[in-house]
């Protein structure tokens, strides 16, 4: 299984993102952003940070894939990704994108081509979380409540389960989040349920060499 879970964006690991996605074609997925008004969208892409040009630095064909056009339609999604090396799903609310994740059936293809070693799964923040067994505690960062146009009110606690432990992102770091990512990480102590703590910078990763955390560069 190759992977890279990332607490900020591409992390400080960026040649490790590269050799576990090879010189193939990246899909960027930013359904944990779906709460937002598409105007806001654009103009964060276009002013602060857009993570296809992030790729496209690197060397890496990039393009985005909305999983909301293919809600209810699980053999389109799997054509679609086909022609894809990775995936790399944005953060946001963890909540929402797990929404997505289901109504898609993103997760059942993905297991499948994971299972192949026909792609890579990557993300950051949301897009980590999500591939974790369980999303309980991140409640207490992202509020499971925020929806969008065509999503149901029905809370995903159970994640894709790629790993075996649950992520706490911008854990004591220079981010917005970082006081509730120690509440999170308290919760998960208390309630003893294996979990990562990354602060920003670190990356999570596996691949036919190995797998393991690396931190944040100083």
């Amino acid at each position: 299984m190759r992977l890279y879970l990332s607490s900020y964006r591409l992390g400080d690991h960026a040649e490790k993102l590269v050799e576990i996605a090879g010189s193939g074609r990246v899909a960027v997925i930013g359904n944990a952003l779906d709460f937002l008004p598409d105007t806001a969208r654009r103009k964060y892409s276009a002013e602060v940070y857009n993570p296809i040009n992030e790729f496209k630095a690197l060397g890496l064909d990039a393009e985005g894939l909305d999983l909301r056009l293919y809600f209810g339609q699980e053999q389109a999604l799997r054509r679609r990704l086909s022609d894809f090396d990775m995936v790399w799903l944005l953060g946001g609310n963890a909540f929402l994108l797990m929404r997505a994740i289901r109504y898609s059936r993103f997760d059942r293809i993905l297991h499948d081509l994971i299972e192949n070693d026909d792609i890579a799964y990557g993300g950051f923040s949301a897009g980590a979380v999500v591939a974790t067994p369980d999303l309980r505690g991140i409640d207490l960062m992202d509020p499971v409540d925020q929806l969008a146009e065509g999503y149901r009110s029905e809370v995903e606690w159970t994640g894709m389960n790629l790993v075996n432990f649950s992520i706490v992102p911008h854990y004591r770091s220079n981010h917005p989040e970082a006081e509730s990512a120690e509440k999170a990480a308290a919760y998960m102590r208390h309630h003893q349920m294996p979990h990562l703590m990354m602060v920003d910078g670190d990356v999570y990763f596996s691949s036919l060499n190995g797998q393991g955390l690396l931190q944040k560069k100083t």
